[in-house]
């Protein structure tokens, strides 16, 4: 009888304090979103694989400019040389960003 009395206090202790630390632990758990982060992937992906597209649309349009001069007796061929460098520049650019998206899917891939 003398024992009853502490036990039971002490199960009633333990009960409530295992439920704060529970409740706790439940709402302050940071969990990771695992459809975020593949969603996140997908669309690197996706993007990805359009700028590798449009470079190449790039590269045939700035050969085709090329054929046109060495083959032009124009007299705007200021005008083609100038295309020329926008593209060069916009082919220069895609290929930063393509290279920033590469970094940025092994980065993904490495840390699931």
């Amino acid at each position: 009888m003398k024992f009853r009395l502490p036990i039971t206090i002490l199960i009633i202790v333990l009960s409530v304090g295992s439920i704060i630390i529970v409740t706790g632990f439940i709402s302050n758990s940071k969990y990771v979103d695992i459809p975020e982060i593949s969603n996140q992937y997908e669309n690197l992906l996706k993007y990805k694989n359009e700028l590798e597209k449009i470079n190449q649309y790039n590269q045939e349009i700035l050969k085709n400019l090329e054929y046109e001069i060495k083959n032009s007796d124009d007299v705007n061929i200021s005008q083609i040389n100038n295309e020329i460098d926008v593209i060069n520049r916009v082919i220069n650019e895609n290929k930063l960003e393509l290279e920033q998206i590469i970094i940025k899917l092994s980065q993904i891939d490495s840390n699931p």
